[in-house]
């Protein structure tokens, strides 16, 4: 009977080594980038989805790390839609970007409330530094909508969606045709902090 025990105990002791090494191995492995967007409403965490967007993730890195988003505001805040930016200035001037990228909306990420996804002009290869976090699940922006092509998802927020929130409700006004939903009081990206 107590050889019985012990044997038990040694087997039980070499299958919760293997499961936990097995699930070292795999957390490894699913361990996305993380990074805290500094606002002047507050802070939002968000978990990069690598694997589904490695171009897009790959991208939104570069900028980050250069300090590209330090100082941008967001431009474009619609209630009950989505809050868009990093590419212009506190002063409205566009940032000069780096080349466009491929559009990986066809990687089965949906924009469901809480993500985030490229930002692009008709042509479905144009994104650059600019993104949107959905305030609300955008099926519309989904593969093939609305052109047949889709906005790229490439992660979500894991912290902070109440400021997305609040961003979402700041008042906005029309200046032009470019800047038809612009928070009067301008809502800056203060830094975009890469955390792992």
């Amino acid at each position: 009977m107590v050889k019985r025990f012990i044997l038990a105990l040694i087997l039980g002791g070499i299958f919760s080594a293997l499961v936990i090494a097995g699930n070292a191995d795999a957390a490894e492995k699913a361990k996305n980038p993380v990074v805290v967007m500094e606002t002047t409403l507050g802070n939002v965490k968000i978990e990069l989805n690598q694997e589904k967007a490695p171009v897009t993730v790959r991208n939104f890195l570069d900028y980050a790390k250069a300090g590209f988003y330090n100082g941008t505001i967001f431009h474009r805040v619609i209630p009950g839609f989505m809050i868009q930016g990093g590419g212009f200035t506190v002063d409205r001037k566009q940032k000069e970007t780096r080349a466009p990228i491929r559009n990986e909306a066809d990687n089965g990420l949906k924009n469901d409330r809480g993500t985030i996804a490229m930002a692009r002009t008709a042509n479905p290869n144009s994104a650059t530094a600019q993104f949107f976090i959905n305030l609300v699940n955008n099926d519309g922006l989904n593969r093939p909508n609305p052109d047949g092509f889709g906005y790229a998802v490439f992660g979500r927020v894991i912290e902070g969606m109440e400021v997305v929130d609040r961003i979402g409700a700041t008042p906005t006004q029309r200046l032009n045709m470019l800047f038809a939903d612009i928070p009067v009081t301008p809502v800056v990206i203060k830094a975009v902090k890469v955390m792992k």
